[in-house]
Protein backbone atom coordinates (compact mmCIF):
# COMPACT_ATOMS: atom_id res chain seq x y z
CA UNK A 1 0.00 0.00 0.00
CA UNK A 2 0.96 3.52 -0.89
CA UNK A 3 0.17 6.82 0.30
CA UNK A 4 -2.00 7.16 -2.80
CA UNK A 5 -4.61 4.53 -1.14
CA UNK A 6 -5.52 7.74 1.14
CA UNK A 7 -5.75 9.52 -2.16
CA UNK A 8 -7.78 7.05 -3.77
CA UNK A 9 -9.76 4.24 -1.22
CA UNK A 10 -11.96 3.05 -4.18
CA UNK A 11 -9.00 1.43 -6.09
CA UNK A 12 -7.53 0.26 -2.91
CA UNK A 13 -10.50 -1.27 -1.87
CA UNK A 14 -11.03 -3.17 -6.00
CA UNK A 15 -8.61 -6.07 -4.82
CA UNK A 16 -11.02 -6.95 -1.76
CA UNK A 17 -13.88 -6.42 -3.87
CA UNK A 18 -12.66 -9.07 -6.54
CA UNK A 19 -11.87 -11.84 -3.76
CA UNK A 20 -15.19 -11.54 -1.85
CA UNK A 21 -17.17 -11.76 -5.51
CA UNK A 22 -14.84 -14.13 -6.37
CA UNK A 23 -15.99 -16.12 -3.13
CA UNK A 24 -19.38 -15.65 -4.02
CA UNK A 25 -19.03 -17.10 -6.72
CA UNK A 26 -17.13 -20.18 -5.86
CA UNK A 27 -19.88 -20.93 -3.07
CA UNK A 28 -22.95 -20.46 -5.61
CA UNK A 29 -21.69 -22.42 -8.43
CA UNK A 30 -22.43 -25.74 -6.91
CA UNK A 31 -25.99 -24.44 -5.84
CA UNK A 32 -26.82 -23.43 -9.01
CA UNK A 33 -25.75 -26.95 -10.32
CA UNK A 34 -27.64 -28.23 -7.81
CA UNK A 35 -30.45 -26.72 -8.19
CA UNK A 36 -30.37 -27.43 -12.35
CA UNK A 37 -30.03 -30.85 -11.77
CA UNK A 38 -33.24 -30.89 -9.12
CA UNK A 39 -35.09 -28.93 -12.19
CA UNK A 40 -33.72 -31.80 -14.35
CA UNK A 41 -35.24 -34.36 -12.44
CA UNK A 42 -38.66 -32.41 -11.66
CA UNK A 43 -39.08 -31.92 -15.52
CA UNK A 44 -37.78 -35.49 -16.54
CA UNK A 45 -39.68 -37.40 -13.25
CA UNK A 46 -42.19 -39.79 -15.08
CA UNK A 47 -39.44 -41.07 -17.49
CA UNK A 48 -37.16 -41.73 -14.34
CA UNK A 49 -39.98 -43.75 -12.81
CA UNK A 50 -40.91 -45.56 -15.65
CA UNK A 51 -36.84 -46.40 -16.74
CA UNK A 52 -36.81 -47.62 -12.54
CA UNK A 53 -39.98 -49.80 -12.83
CA UNK A 54 -38.65 -51.04 -16.50
CA UNK A 55 -35.62 -52.09 -14.38
CA UNK A 56 -37.42 -53.15 -11.65
CA UNK A 57 -39.58 -55.82 -13.64
CA UNK A 58 -36.27 -56.79 -15.35
CA UNK A 59 -35.09 -57.63 -12.34
CA UNK A 60 -37.95 -59.02 -10.73
CA UNK A 61 -40.66 -59.91 -12.50
CA UNK A 62 -43.99 -60.16 -11.14
CA UNK A 63 -45.55 -63.36 -10.63
CA UNK A 64 -48.48 -64.60 -12.66
CA UNK A 65 -51.84 -64.94 -11.27
CA UNK A 66 -52.06 -68.59 -10.22
CA UNK A 67 -48.06 -68.45 -8.33
CA UNK A 68 -49.76 -65.50 -6.56
CA UNK A 69 -53.16 -67.30 -5.34
CA UNK A 70 -51.20 -70.53 -4.53
CA UNK A 71 -48.91 -68.30 -2.08
CA UNK A 72 -51.61 -66.78 -0.94
CA UNK A 73 -53.40 -70.04 -0.20
CA UNK A 74 -49.82 -71.13 1.31
CA UNK A 75 -49.39 -68.15 3.79
CA UNK A 76 -53.37 -69.21 5.07
CA UNK A 77 -52.28 -72.60 5.27
CA UNK A 78 -49.19 -71.53 7.54
CA UNK A 79 -51.55 -69.18 9.53
CA UNK A 80 -53.85 -72.24 10.52
CA UNK A 81 -51.06 -74.10 11.68
CA UNK A 82 -49.22 -71.42 13.61
CA UNK A 83 -52.70 -70.70 15.13
CA UNK A 84 -53.48 -74.84 16.17
CA UNK A 85 -50.14 -74.69 17.69
CA UNK A 86 -50.85 -72.19 20.10
CA UNK A 87 -54.14 -73.78 20.87
CA UNK A 88 -52.39 -77.04 21.34
CA UNK A 89 -51.52 -76.57 25.08
CA UNK A 90 -55.08 -75.04 25.86
CA UNK A 91 -57.41 -75.95 23.45
CA UNK A 92 -56.82 -79.41 21.59
CA UNK A 93 -60.16 -79.99 19.79
CA UNK A 94 -60.22 -76.62 18.59
CA UNK A 95 -55.94 -76.81 17.74
CA UNK A 96 -57.30 -80.20 15.71
CA UNK A 97 -60.12 -78.24 13.96
CA UNK A 98 -57.58 -75.69 12.97
CA UNK A 99 -55.37 -78.55 11.13
CA UNK A 100 -58.01 -80.34 9.55
CA UNK A 101 -58.90 -76.77 8.20
CA UNK A 102 -55.17 -76.52 7.42
CA UNK A 103 -55.43 -79.74 5.41
CA UNK A 104 -58.07 -79.13 2.98
CA UNK A 105 -57.54 -78.73 -0.07
CA UNK A 106 -59.76 -76.00 -1.84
Amino acid sequence: MSFLAIAFPVEAAVPLAQTLIGASAALLRPLLGLGMLVTLLMVFKPLVVGILRAALVLVKPRKSLEQRVLQHRFNGVRLLNRMANDYAGSQPNFAAELRNLAGRDH
